[in-house]
């Protein structure tokens, strides 16, 4: 199975989206499965990763509807993860089929909260439920903070989304780069070979040949088994269609690895991560099981 590990779904108006500024009209739309399907139409993607885009709990309902449908395959949820008591309260209500992770948006603010006993008991738990954590780390500082609670819960799966946010549009390198590679050296820290909403807003076109540089070292870094393709659909359409900018980074990858390096990446690496089945829904014989 070819699995896409980051794509939204939303209607909308349905929600407010914070992290949407008018500059981003091009994606001012609903976006819901059949629109995906149709994206991908020119991709060999058979399964998707769907990753909440709105933090509250009417997202996880929204969540668990569109679980149902394909190509989901497994389903990141939000929790407030700051608040411990609220974050459990929250886990035991929702009814998400495939969960799989969890996240909440957290831009550029500090995430010191990471560092609190509480919250670091709260993310045992959640490893112990066989959750991922899910996070976009934007400052030097957030990925301290994300490193030093690696190291401090090492049971716990971290997925880092969009690169952990190279410099691109600068074509910077530091301390990306060096921060990179110390999270590489974490062994429960993985990474999704995606392009996230700060660089696509300062592009101003598609930036193919700006990729390889980055995702190159995020590959030799963390290595094919801890890397995973990802779209980050319907965002990407920003500056290129679905089709585009998933080939684009693929051809990178293939570059990079040999055939089973990128076959890990194309969907290894996310069925480990996120306890995913091995099969597209259209070839299931009995539903997923539910990671509560």
């Amino acid at each position: 199975m070819i699995i896409d590990a980051h794509q939204h779904f939303w209607r909308l108006g349905e929600a407010e989206q914070p992290w949407r500024r008018d500059s981003h009209h091009r994606i001012a739309r609903d976006y819901l499965p059949d629109d995906l399907i149709t994206a991908a139409a020119g991709t060999p993607v058979t399964g998707t990763v769907l990753v909440e885009s709105v933090d509250g709990p009417d997202e996880n309902d929204r969540l668990a509807v569109f679980a149902e449908q394909p190509p989901v395959v497994g389903v990141v949820g939000w929790l407030p993860l700051a608040d411990p008591a609220a974050a459990r309260r929250e886990l035991d209500r929702i009814t998400i089929p495939k969960l799989s992770g969890v996240r909440c948006l957290i831009g550029a603010a500090p995430i010191e909260w990471t560092r609190d006993p509480e919250v670091r008991a709260l993310f045992a738990e959640l490893a112990g439920c066989g959750l991922a954590w899910d996070v976009v780390p934007v400052t030097a500082e957030q990925v301290e903070a994300v490193i030093d609670l690696a190291e401090a819960v090492p049971e716990l799966k971290i997925v880092l989304d969009h690169l952990a946010r190279p410099p691109v549009e600068t074509a910077g390198w530091q301390p990306w780069a060096d921060q990179l590679a110390r999270l590489a050296g974490l062994p429960a820290v993985a990474i999704k070979l995606s392009i996230g909403l700060d660089v696509l807003s300062a592009w101003e076109s598609w930036q193919a040949d700006a990729l390889p540089r980055y995702v190159e070292w995020a590959i030799r870094r963390f290595g094919p088994e801890r890397c995973m393709l990802a779209s980050n659909w319907p965002v990407v359409e920003l500056r290129a269609p679905y089709a585009r900018a998933w080939h684009d980074v693929r051809s990178v990858a293939a570059a990079v690895c040999d055939s089973p390096g990128l076959a890990e990446i194309s969907g290894g690496t996310a069925r480990r991560w996120y306890g995913l089945p091995d099969h597209p829904p259209a070839e299931e014989t009995q539903p997923p099981k539910e990671i509560r």
